[in-house]
């Protein structure tokens, strides 16, 4: 009784989640309740407490590392975009012409998510589209577009995608494995898209008129403080892989000694300014603008989906797809992957591959051991399955609420792009197999 009205739980604040924004209820809110309630519940399963206690240690281990680590690359990304940093490449785009700009946008969003993350990118991106496009159409249009470029460039980077990051963290796949593996397959979901577009778009874009001076008057850094944060920023996300490769140690140690260094540095830079500056360029003053709902809702859909494991619900789940895919096959796992990542525009990719985690444990040897087949191709199909749809992915959520894109617009003129470029890159992957 008390495991089927977890599962009732769940799928409840599950269909909430989904439903953010006709309800009006943050998702972040929504998945804290399930969080609680699940382990409450859970409680009462006749489990004693020594094992509860266990088992939720366990669990929370896991969950504050993958935190950790988004908080650190999310004040760091804040960080270079208080001082006006990425202006250093958005600056030198001057084409007007709607395909060149559309290719040169998504070549940087894609690489910019394989290091500062796609939800970072996109939000980045998303502030900057209004600055070089007038018409709604076409900045519509161009912000579904880097929507896919950010998802697939996610994917294929331990650091890209918070389900990379996951896998990474959880030893399901290893960074250079994970890149070597994914690369392709990801560029072809991003280019098939592109290419389609370059024979349907004309003529020039409308830039608006006098936006930038404003936005640049109002900035107190010098070009040389901004250069050094934006570089220092970069050179210490892609430390991050690095130095968890020579200690060993978790990634989330590594960034937050990247955040500590540049905290250091621009407490230093900064100390002659006055109080209102500093206020706007130390990292105590850009944790305000930090996502923190985001951190409450991966923390608490964690929490929900590691209730779930616990009470063994997530095995169930996974001898049935087994068994109804035969997933100890390569073609049950291709089969399996896909389905879960159309899925994932449907429902947030999170709780899926946290599922999937709990689901499969790590083997010794074959297509579920740490580098194995299932888990590169679960780490292509969750990072690029959820631009199907615009709520189907922390990028496209966070683009439709700034840049306010309708749902049934993007699945007129988005959801086709997505799908090609998606199965595309799934047949890529297989095919190097």
């Amino acid at each position: 009784m008390i495991i089927t009205l977890m599962i009732v739980v769940f799928v409840v604040g599950y269909a909430a989640i989904a439903l953010e924004h006709p309800i009006k209820v943050d998702k972040a809110a929504s998945a804290l309740i399930i969080g609680g309630l699940g382990w409450g519940l859970f409680a009462f399963s006749g489990i004693d407490h020594h094992t509860l206690t266990h088992e939720i240690q366990h669990h929370i281990v896991d969950i504050a590392e993958i935190l950790f680590f988004l908080l650190g690359a999310m004040t760091i990304v804040e960080l270079v975009d208080a001082h006006q940093g990425f202006s250093i490449i958005t600056d030198k785009i001057t084409t007007n012409k709607k395909v060149y700009l559309i290719w040169i946008l998504s070549v940087i969003t894609f690489f910019f998510s394989a290091v500062l993350d796609n939800l970072t990118t996109a939000i980045v991106m998303a502030a900057l589209l209004p600055k070089l496009i007038k018409d709604k159409e076409t900045l519509w249009l161009f912000a579904g577009v880097l929507i896919l470029a950010a998802n697939a460039g996610g994917a294929w980077s331990p650091i890209g995608d918070v389900t990379t990051i996951m896998l990474w963290i959880g030893g399901q796949v290893s960074a250079a494995n994970i890149v070597t593996a994914v690369i392709v397959p990801s560029i072809v979901c991003a280019v098939v898209p592109l290419i389609y577009l370059s024979f349907k778009l004309k003529g020039d874009v409308e830039r608006p008129v006098d936006t930038e001076l404003a936005e640049h008057k109002k900035n107190p850094t010098t070009p040389f403080e901004r250069n050094l944060i934006f570089y220092l920023g970069v050179f210490g996300l892609l430390f991050v892989p690095v130095f968890k490769t020579v200690t060993h140690l978790p990634p989330y140690v590594g960034m937050l000694l990247s955040l500590g260094v540049l905290w250091l540095v621009t407490e230093i830079i900064h100390r002659s300014k006055n109080h209102e500056q500093k206020s706007q360029l130390s990292v105590i003053g850009v944790l305000r603008k930090v996502d923190t709902p985001t951190i409450f809702f991966f923390l608490g859909i964690l929490l929900a989906v590691a209730s779930l494991q616990s009470a063994g619900q997530l095995d169930i789940v996974a001898k049935y797809l087994d068994t109804t895919f035969n997933g100890q096959t390569a073609e049950g796992i291709y089969i399996i992957n896909v389905i879960i990542g159309l899925l994932s525009s449907i429902v947030d990719n999170v709780p899926l591959v946290a599922g999937a985690m709990g689901m499969y444990p790590i083997a010794e040897a074959g297509m579920y051991a740490a580098d194995g087949m299932f888990w590169e191709f679960l780490a292509y199909c969750a990072g690029t399955g959820g631009s199907v749809l615009i709520i189907g992915s922390a990028a496209g959520v966070a683009v439709m609420g700034i840049l306010k894109i309708d749902f049934i617009w993007y699945l007129k003129n988005i959801s086709f792009l997505a799908l090609i470029g998606y199965a595309a890159g799934a047949m890529t992957y297989i095919l190097m197999q």
